[in-house]
């Protein structure tokens, strides 16, 4: 602070009121930068028990690596206080139902078109296939991954749908999960796109949690050329009403925001405040995920800059002070080597960690060990614990929507709601 004041003086020296200003522009920015640097120290110091304000969280996001340990001090603190030394992973298995999809992101390999090498839609007997698989590995959840509404944009998707005997894909993603639920010991936990509230509805009688990643609030990304230039679905105004929709009735639920694919700092910052909005009116958001850009091969934005170690440990950090009470979650596949490092940030969660699949999503970001995963995680001075797809606080609230998932949901978690052990 010493240093920030002597910098206050010299500045304010020079530079008395009505003079002209003298400062050559390099000068004021790093005076700015101290500025800046002495704000945000401010608030840390200031900062109680409470989430910090809008104006500090986007402070706080620009500070440099002097202010860094302080930051990641102040989220590790708010995340202890909030779940002891207590952090959580899902073992699951990947199930990619359909790779079509009718959006284009600049940023996706998932997606295909039918005609494209690789499109694929799984068969019943292909998902039970890696669910019986999974249960011999001790998975609890069914990820369930697909396209958004591909029928409405390929014939071929929807002959496909009429084969297997449905009207729609969610009407096949309902049936699916339902046979997972009856005929195995695995929990469907569906990442479906855009929903009705109608569908959250029916979803939510099979599936003990639903996802949806809000990804950006920023519209700007829609426009021509960006990250969801042609992508319907990614409207934010649409996910945050699905999302809204999900807590009228009481459904856990998951999302998060995929920070570095073009949006500005406040973007960032006012897309986690409309998820705290949205839980703070309706109690229901189990988790949210800070997901990291990643540049892809044969894409549109295979040549965009990834957000780096600082940039992404400050995303934490800010978003852990922003949630103070909330579920935090970054996937450690994404920042290999050095995912371990995530915990500094402030995250509670890993998320859902497979011994068996890949990552369809991030297919060149293999998963962790699940050795290696608790062996990093206590490390850190930090107990792993296994939960279902949905979260331990959570489980009541799932339970409530059928008595199917009561009863599937009685025999998987133990009293505290974690995964139950094996007798």
């Amino acid at each position: 602070m010493g240093d920030t004041n002597r910098w206050l003086r010299y500045y304010r020296g020079i530079m008395e009121p009505g003079t002209p200003n003298r400062f050559p522009a390099r000068t004021r920015m790093a005076y700015d930068s101290q500025v800046e640097l002495s704000s945000a120290m401010a608030s840390l110091e200031a900062w109680g028990e409470g989430a910090i304000s809008r104006a500090d969280a986007c402070r706080l996001l620009r500070v440099d690596d002097e202010v860094l340990p302080s930051l990641l001090a102040a989220a590790q603190k708010a995340r202890n206080r909030f779940k002891g030394n207590v952090v959580t992973y899902s073992r699951k298995v990947f199930i990619p139902l359909t790779n079509l999809c009718r959006d284009y992101c600049g940023y996706c390999t998932f997606r295909r078109n039918p005609t494209d090498s690789g499109a694929h839609t799984m068969t019943p007997d292909e998902v039970m296939g890696v669910v019986r698989a999974g249960e011999q590995m001790g998975c609890t959840e069914a990820l369930f991954s697909l396209g958004d509404k591909p029928e409405l944009l390929f014939p071929e998707m929807r002959e496909t749908l009429r084969r297997l005997g449905y009207k729609s894909t969610l009407h096949y993603l309902e049936a699916t999960c339902e046979m997972v639920l009856r005929e195995s010991s695995l929990l469907p936990h569906p990442n479906p796109g855009l929903m009705s509230a109608e569908w959250l509805r029916r979803l939510s009688r099979v599936a003990p949690s639903l996802g949806l990643m809000v990804e950006t609030t920023s519209a700007r990304l829609l426009a021509k050329g960006a990250a969801h230039d042609n992508a319907p679905d990614k409207d934010p105004l649409k996910r945050l009403r699905v999302i809204e929709d999900a807590g009228r009735q009481s459904i856990p639920f998951t999302t998060g925001i995929l920070i570095g694919i073009g949006e500005t700092w406040e973007e960032r910052v006012d897309s986690l405040l409309a998820i705290r909005d949205l839980h703070e009116k309706y109690g229901h958001i189990q988790e949210v995920i800070i997901q990291n850009f990643r540049a892809k091969r044969a894409t549109p934005m295979a040549f965009w800059p990834e957000p780096d170690r600082g940039e992404l440990l400050r995303t934490l950090a800010v978003a852990r002070l922003l949630l103070p009470d909330m579920n935090l979650q970054a996937p450690p596949n994404l920042s290999d080597p050095h995912y371990a490092d995530l915990l500094d940030g402030g995250i509670n969660d890993w998320g859902g960690v497979s011994p068996l699949t890949p990552d369809h999503i991030n297919p060149e970001k293999p998963w962790p060990q699940l050795e290696e995963l608790q062996r990093r995680t206590e490390a850190k001075g930090l107990e792993l614990r296994r939960r279902l797809p949905v979260y331990p606080e959570f489980v009541a609230q799932a339970s409530g929507q059928s008595i199917l998932l009561a009863e599937r949901l009685a025999s998987a978690a133990d009293h505290r709601g974690f995964v139950r052990r094996a007798a």
